[in-house]
């Protein structure tokens, strides 16, 4: 019995060896991963440099932009992810968006067209004149991120 014990052990030690050695390297999970990697629902899309000063407007206008429009654009024009565009971004540009189509948006909504958040609903409770200094605030953080 004495004679068997000995190469058992071998045995074992060898299987156990040759199983660690041989054994395949652990996968990676390529899901987690990719979703590590995905931006975060809420998070900004687009960061934003803020002007020395803003103008009397403008600051009329981040007080409103903070109150209505901040949920869905973004502190600072920046966008959410998931929820609303930057307005700090090449498509706004007064070239392509005028101030107006800033004010039919809040009066009329925006059908989706450029991003795919979905629609934008009218906004209640602002004045033309409140969407005036809201554009000039926007305006004046486009200018400050070379948007012209």
């Amino acid at each position: 019995m004495k004679n068997l014990i000995y190469p058992a052990i071998g045995a074992i030690v060898l299987g156990v060896g040759a199983y660690v050695y041989l054994r395949p390297a652990p996968q990676t999970d390529t899901h987690a991963i990719a979703t590590a990697a995905e931006p975060l629902a809420g998070a900004p899309i687009v960061e934003v440099a803020l002007p020395a000063d803003l103008s009397a407007s403008a600051k009329l206008g981040k007080r409103g932009f903070d109150a209505v429009c901040a949920a869905c654009h973004g502190e600072n024009g920046s966008g959410r992810q998931g929820m609303g565009p930057p307005l700090v971004h090449k498509i706004y540009e007064p070239s392509h968006h005028g101030d107006m189509a800033f004010l039919m948006a809040v009066q009329r909504g925006v059908r989706a067209h450029h991003w795919p958040f979905g629609n934008m609903p009218p906004q209640q409770g602002l004045t033309e004149g409140d969407v005036k200094a809201i554009t000039a605030y926007v305006r004046e953080l486009q200018q400050a991120n070379g948007i012209n």
